[in-house]
């Protein structure tokens, strides 16, 4: 005939290497994704909630949009940042990046 019969392999040598060592790649993989990506997050956060509940009125920040200001009146979740003499912009606390160093800011 032109098609040969198929015979089975006979079955290979099992080699137990017990549920620890196939679990080890997950584990390792779990561990480098903790340490390159979780970890920095969490602490960049935790930076950030400190540097909102710090500010203060008269800090000079720094918006989301790059608009920067003088801090006229803070409540609980809102903030008036003064962008231009009589010029102030009432926004929501998470849209400060950044507190600048006193002095950064020159008024005109």
């Amino acid at each position: 005939m032109w098609i040969s019969n198929a015979f089975a392999q006979a079955p290979a040598a099992a080699t137990d290497s017990g549920g620890l060592m196939s679990f080890l790649p997950l584990v390792l993989m779990f561990a480098v994704l903790y340490f390159i990506m979780i970890r920095p997050q969490m602490k960049r956060q935790k930076e950030t909630k400190a540097m909102l509940e710090a500010l203060a009125v008269g800090d000079e920040v720094v918006t989301i949009g790059g608009i920067m200001g003088k801090v006229t009146s803070l409540k609980d979740a809102l903030v008036t940042v003064e962008i231009a003499s009589g010029t102030e912009v009432q926004m929501q606390k998470g849209a400060i990046t950044t507190v600048l160093p006193k002095g950064t800011l020159k008024s005109a």
